[in-house]
């Protein structure tokens, strides 16, 4: 009797062992169109860059309509938040997101005093507008200025990067092949923002957003995420739709690896040059449409 209630006490333990378990997540919350997990049969992530330079990806790059317009817009906004890193799990707050949308830092002057004499080119701060004196004077208030002795300046004011300046996307993608429909999908995960240093020589990083959020707010400011069709305007189509049809240009520039670094990064690593590993960028772009045309079949 007392073996039966132990063997019934243990087996109820167990259920509840196992019932405790956490249960595995089957959908990716980043996705626009998550696929789930057991629906997959084949997936890998890449990292594509977009020139929006490029003839190509002009329609996104419309003056006055640039894509970058209206994600600068919205970061400033609060409406779109910026993430620190592709993983998506850390975020910044407003305030440092605007800070990484500064391009020169602002310079603090001395603050205007009655008292002080100043000179014709002279420039003090007073009630946080930056004015540069016009002529010699003492005690004339700024804001006053009865004969134009000082005129507003924006010297010293930090400046901010224009949509113009975000010349380059790194768009974040899983590629899926989804095993019920029979089909690849490219799932966007997020998409990065970058500038040209001048200085540095290089481009850098200004922020990523979550695609899924991104393509939300296209939905939602149809009159400002306008894709520019050269050819026939009649056709001209929203952002997310324009995306969603793959009407960009990006290369790969990266393949999910180990050592988590780009491609040419992997062939300079063992030994080969740079020109090699621009090669490779486009052997790997035929060896996944190779994969693709080969997932087909199955």
């Amino acid at each position: 009797m007392n073996k039966r209630i132990l063997a019934v006490a243990v087996l109820a333990l167990s259920s509840g062992a196992a019932l405790a378990q956490p249960e595995e997540k089957q959908y990716n919350p980043n996705s626009l169109d998550p696929i789930a997990l057991y629906e997959q049969h084949y997936k890998v992530k890449v990292w594509r860059q977009v020139d929006l330079l490029e003839k190509q990806n002009k329609g996104f790059f419309a003056r006055n309509g640039e894509v970058t317009k209206l994600m600068l817009d919205l970061v400033k906004s609060g409406e779109l938040e910026l993430y620190k890193d592709d993983s998506l799990k850390t975020k910044f707050t407003k305030e440092e997101a605007i800070a990484n949308l500064v391009r020169n830092q602002a310079i603090e002057y001395p603050e205007w005093n009655p008292s002080e004499a100043t000179y014709q080119g002279d420039i003090r701060k007073f009630n946080g507008k930056n004015y540069e004196a016009q002529v010699d004077n003492t005690g004339v208030n700024p804001e006053e200025s009865p004969n134009g002795e000082w005129a507003v300046t924006q010297q010293g004011m930090a400046l901010t990067f224009e949509a113009r300046d975000v010349t380059r996307l790194v768009v974040n993608e899983d590629l899926i092949f989804d095993k019920r429909r029979s089909r690849l999908y490219y799932d966007i995960q997020s998409i990065s923002m970058q500038v040209f240093d001048d200085i540095a020589g290089f481009y850098k990083q200004v922020g990523i957003v979550r695609y899924k959020d991104l393509e939300a707010k296209f939905r939602q400011y149809p009159e400002k995420a306008v894709w520019f069709n050269r050819q026939n305007t009649a056709q001209n189509k929203n952002f997310a739709d324009a995306i969603l049809l793959r009407l960009f240009h990006g290369y790969i520039t990266k393949v999910e690896n180990p050592d988590d670094i780009d491609i040419i990064g992997m062939i300079q690593a063992s030994g080969g040059n740079r020109f090699e590993g621009v090669y490779e960028v486009y052997r790997q772009e035929n060896l996944l449409m190779e994969k693709e045309h080969n997932l087909w079949e199955y």
